[in-house]
């Protein structure tokens, strides 16, 4: 297929309003917009301004009285329950007019905000798509966050209700929610006059006396008495949701998503971006508490006829490392995606990819990859393995889709390694120095996009328009700071490196870590690593290198260690000055699968650090902290924790 990515992207930068007024089309609106894009409005501009829309409405209603009443739209599989659940578009649609009406008898309005604190159930979405029925504004919490953290989340957006669970399922272990989410509640100055709490008969919980409302009670009782909730309009720009960025200290930044505009772009990604045909079954592995799962499990598979599979499980341990092979083959996927630290995990512990032949994969088409770097090798691993193209792509919270990508729907171009592709329409990605100044093709400096920002992208913070200006605009004017390092090459696309954070500066030498953890990661033993920048009394900062093994790998860490000092030394150079490499048990990471390096760096040069609270394992720290010790790092630093 010839692509027709130039093509398109020639359209947008010839008159963007016009494009993406076209796109537009494939959402219904309650009214049109006056203007597509309105430069003067709110912080760099609002996009159709004018229009009334509503998200659950596009996601539910239309797709019910047209012709998917009866389609699957959502698939419930969950390994660590035992339990599997199909969810017709019509079904989903009747839990939601009955959640909201249970909602709205709690006096939820347009503009107010719900907190959802819940585990991978599919009450977490109908509970996204309840409130954007109402018109309210929705924000989801990652199941399990500590209690102060969700405290300060509480305070922030001062909910009217929290919608959450009694429990959450992991593979070796239940957490008790409901006493988290009552501690928080103590911990924080707002506090929402109701709860509603879906008990799960793994671990049931006690209700607080005239605040919680038991879930499946209320809302069958709601469906029973047949009560009606209509779609709340709402204008384009009016906040859809607020999500709290993963790893904030002190007050948390909420990134706030408008309703028009995400719909836009959300429903072009779906077949131009990840090739799916509305009918087809997409999995999208993440978690709705982060903007992955808010976007490929819930609205955009959703907006676009499709169906979703919403997995509570891992790639690996549920059961093994075939995990999402036979989810796959079981639902008749035609595309993952997922983050590349999950197919690292995988490919540790099945490193020949024997467990694959065990599944019928005919369906699946692509595997998408983003939220951490796609290493080269982990790519070329799973390409060999799968036999399909394998797609690494870049985006953030803020950007709320992809920037890059290869488009699988308008035509696939050449795979680089390395690279997650080419800007996507409405991106005009930059690469300049610290000064503004733009740099020449194959020069590592900081991405940064021309704005405006597309539709769909961050409008501004919850309730702090100069902390967006001052986090994002500032420091570069005219332009989004994306805080990515990285360069653009003479075709175009786009190379990641890192944050701008771990780009070290060796004697003088400014060195992506990046570029050295693909050169590490190409060690046959090693399944995946990290590179940090530590401090060095002579050249300021030096590169320290930590792997993770393959399952199986029975040889002399030393000599791995010396074999990977080696390694660098001949792709990279002497200039690389990695001449310290550390076998670790495992690499610290939020939920999400990003992993900790600025933690680690903070522990190996005994600065004072605090335990992040999006940390998957607080134990991997300690593990850490004992082989730094052993070589001659980090002594003193586990103590000091804040």
């Amino acid at each position: 297929m010839t692509s027709q990515y130039h093509e398109t992207m020639a359209a947008w930068r010839k008159n963007p309003e016009a494009f993406f007024g076209d796109v537009a089309k494939e959402i219904d609106w309650f009214t049109p917009w006056e203007t597509v894009f309105d430069p003067q409005a709110g912080v760099y501009g609002h996009w159709f301004t004018g229009a009334t829309c509503n998200m659950c409405y596009n996601a539910l209603d239309r797709h019910v009285a047209g012709d998917r009443a009866d389609q699957t739209a959502l698939i419930y599989d969950s390994p660590v329950t035992s339990t599997k659940k199909h969810y017709t578009y019509r079904e989903i649609l009747d839990e939601v007019v009955a959640l909201a009406a249970v909602l709205r008898a709690q006096g939820v309005e347009k503009g107010d905000r719900v907190i959802i604190y819940m585990p991978m159930v599919p009450e977490a979405g109908f509970a996204m798509l309840a409130c954007a029925r109402l018109g309210a504004i929705h924000s989801v919490v990652f199941g399990g966050f500590a209690a102060k953290e969700l405290a300060a989340r509480i305070d922030d957006a001062q909910p009217k209700v929290i919608v959450s669970a009694s429990c959450g399922i992991e593979t070796t272990r239940i957490i008790d929610y409901k006493p988290l989410l009552d501690q928080a509640i103590a911990f924080s100055s707002a506090k929402p006059p109701a709860c509603i709490i879906l008990q799960r008969p793994q671990k049931p919980c006690s209700l607080v006396e005239g605040r919680d409302i038991d879930y499946t009670k209320a809302v069958g009782e709601a469906r029973a008495a047949g009560t009606q909730v209509d779609c709340v309009p709402v204008h384009a720009p009016d906040p859809l949701y607020i999500l709290y960025t993963s790893g904030t200290t002190g007050k948390p930044k909420g990134v706030v998503h408008d309703t028009g505009g995400l719909m836009v772009m959300l429903k072009w990604t779906m077949w131009h971006e990840f090739g799916v045909k509305p009918g087809e079954v997409f999995f999208c592995s993440s978690d709705v508490g982060w903007i992955v799962g808010h976007h490929y499990i819930v609205y955009g598979p959703l907006l676009h006829g499709a169906t979703s599979i919403l997995y509570e499980g891992k790639p690996v341990g549920t059961p093994d490392a075939g995990a999402y092979w036979r989810v796959i083959a079981e639902h008749g996927a035609v595309g993952l995606f997922t983050a590349p630290t999950a197919f690292r995990a995988i490919k540790k512990e099945d490193p020949e990819g024997l467990l694959i032949k065990n599944f019928d994969l005919s369906k699946f088409r692509n595997l998408f990859l983003a939220g951490e770097r796609g290493d080269p090798e982990t790519i070329k691993w799973a390409e060999n393995k799968l036999g399909v193209p394998v797609i690494d792509h870049w985006w953030q919270t803020e950007s709320g889709s992809p920037i890059s990508h290869n488009p699988v729907g308008l035509g696939m171009l050449p795979v680089k390694y390395g690279s997650p592709g080419v800007p996507m329409p409405g991106y005009d990605v930059q690469v300049v120095d610290d000064n503004c100044d733009p740099v020449e093709a194959g020069t590592l400096g900081n991405v940064v996009i021309r704005l405006p920002l597309p539709p769909g992208a961050l409008p501004t913070l919850w309730q702090a328009d100069e902390r967006f200006c001052e986090a994002y605009l500032e420091e570069f004017p005219g332009y989004y700071k994306t805080a990515d390092a990285g360069i653009i090459d003479d075709d175009g696309y786009i190379f990641i490196m890192s944050r701008t954070d771990d780009i070290i500066n060796v004697a003088g030498h400014r060195l992506s870590t990046g570029a050295m953890e693909e050169v590490v990661a190409a060690h046959p033993n090693v399944a995946e690593c990290a590179v940090i920048g530590i401090a060095d009394p002579l050249k300021g900062q030096v590169p320290l290198g930590l792997v993770v093994l393959n399952s199986g790998v029975d040889r002399d860490a030393a000599e791995v260690e010396r074999e990977v000092v080696q390694l660098v030394r001949e792709r990279i150079g002497a200039v690389a000055a990695l001449k310290q490499v550390i076998v670790i048990k495992r690499l610290p990471k939020t939920r999400s699968g990003k992993i900790l390096r600025a933690t680690m760096q903070k522990l190996a040069d005994h600065q004072e650090w605090t335990m992040p609270a999006t940390i998957d394992d607080p134990l991997i720290m300690d593990e850490i902290g004992e082989a730094m010790s052993r070589h001659g790092l980090g002594e003193g630093a586990q103590t000091a924790k804040g």
